[in-house]
């Protein structure tokens, strides 16, 4: 399976999922630790990648989003954005709202 189907994979599988450095208990930096914060404060469960672990899934993320850099959060398949966008969205509401009805189409 080449990486773009690994991608593709993941998120068919994760209807949130964030690629980030390092974990939400141990995030390898702060663009991250404040992404999966702002997550977390959402409420609902959401899964994570650390792309430190694996070289060929942190280049080939950046290819097939067209986003260089990391975090990367994904809701329902689709790029939300980094973190200074998910910040924006999570002081305004939008992050949770948007969290929360992924997070509910899910269970149906």
């Amino acid at each position: 399976m080449d990486i773009n189907e690994t991608i593709k994979n993941q998120l068919a599988e994760n209807p949130i999922i964030l690629y980030m450095k390092g974990s939400p208990q141990a995030p390898q930096c702060g663009f991250s630790a404040k992404t999966s914060q702002a997550l977390m404060a959402c409420g609902e469960r959401f899964a994570f990648v650390n792309i430190l672990d694996n070289q060929e899934l942190r280049e080939g993320l950046k290819v097939y989003s067209s986003w260089p850099t990391y975090p990367q959060l994904y809701v329902n398949s689709e790029l939300v954005g980094g973190c200074d966008i998910i910040m924006e969205m999570s002081e305004n509401g939008e992050l949770a709202t948007l969290v929360k009805g992924a997070a509910k189409q899910a269970e149906a």
